[in-house]
């Protein structure tokens, strides 16, 4: 199938890359975000995809809107007319980054079909992997989709599943489901192509919504159960991180593991946001039980083994140091 590619971070050229060397399709042009200004220099740098399309000689448009009566949005119309008139039939879409309007939904014979990183209709919305990590799903996924006017509520054409285990973080789940979710895009454009793909509408009364993630969501109320303290602070690594605050200093908290059911403490269980060491670990108390903290990043420093950090920080343990309860607003 002769198609248009839609998509901005590094995800979306993984997937991109595939369906360049997948010979059931053919990647006709690229849309993608405006060049943004990154590192220390505040230089502007293309997107990952705008790199993938240049090493591939593929034409590639940079709009920062496709609203109508806007400059980048008229252009944008005539240029996707003219794509649909030379053959293009389908706009695969993972991660753009920006609203497609409705009047453009059926530019295409098959549409947009966008990669989302959740099992529909659960976790609609801008951050399914972090949501579906911070309320203890054991299971997301991945589904392409047939974008509408409403937020990821179009018929599905396809599904995969994936466990979440106890150590699985943010990060590590969107790198496993980009890779699978690429196969999946592929299958679902080949199958609109032949004609036997399904297009299943969604059950609107099953939909759960993953908002965009802030700093603030991203400090640890200590609380809260272990659990769930666990699973927040997975969800939001390695981006925004989560945090806590400690003598004045901010601490980023990588990850923490429940301990072993054989390990007893010596020392009285630690209070919420207490923090202690203990037989090389270094433990802090929760709303229920206590946690090890097997990463830590000091201010100012890398993310580091917690032990490491422990060992050059004996004056400050000694006082049983207590990060501080979560800021309410």
């Amino acid at each position: 199938m002769k198609i248009l590619f839609a998509g901005t971070p590094e995800p979306a050229a993984v997937a991109l890359r595939h369906l360049i060397a997948d010979e059931r399709h053919e990647v006709a042009a690229v849309i993608t975000q405006p060049d943004a200004r990154r590192g220390r220099g505040r230089t502007l740098h293309p997107s990952a995809v705008a790199e993938v399309a240049a090493e591939h000689g593929i034409d590639t448009y940079k709009w920062p809107s496709l609203k109508s009566r806007t400059e980048s949005g008229d252009e944008a119309r005539a240029v996707l007319r003219q794509l649909a008139d030379d053959g293009v039939e389908a706009v695969a879409v993972v991660a753009y980054g920006n609203l497609i309007p409705e009047d453009l939904l059926n530019t295409f014979r098959h549409g947009w079909i966008n990669l989302h990183f959740s099992v529909l209709p659960r976790w609609r919305g801008a951050a399914p992997v972090q949501a579906a990590i911070a309320a203890g799903d054991r299971t997301t996924g991945a589904t392409t989709f047939r974008i509408e006017k409403g937020l990821d509520t179009g018929p599905m054409i396809g599904t995969i599943t994936h466990e979440i285990g106890l150590a699985d973080t943010a990060d590590d789940l969107l790198t496993a489901l980009t890779y699978a979710g690429r196969e999946l895009l592929a299958d679902s454009l080949a199958e609109l192509a032949d004609g036997t793909a399904t297009l299943t509408p969604q059950d609107d009364g099953e939909a759960t919504h993953a908002a965009k993630i802030t700093s603030g969501d991203a400090q640890i109320d200590w609380s809260l159960p272990a659990d769930q303290i666990q699973r927040i602070a997975r969800a939001h690594t390695p981006a925004p991180g989560a945090w806590s605050m400690m003598a004045g200093q901010r601490y980023k908290i990588g990850l923490m593991m429940p301990l072993d059911p054989d390990f007893c403490l010596d020392a009285t269980t630690p209070a919420p946001g207490q923090v202690l060491t203990e037989a090389g670990k270094v433990i802090v108390g929760t709303g229920s039980a206590p946690l090890e903290i097997a990463s830590i990043q000091p201010p100012g420093k890398k993310m580091m083994n917690a032990a490491d950090w422990a060992r050059g920080q004996q004056q400050l343990l000694a006082a049983e140091p207590t990060f501080d309860a979560k800021e309410t607003h």
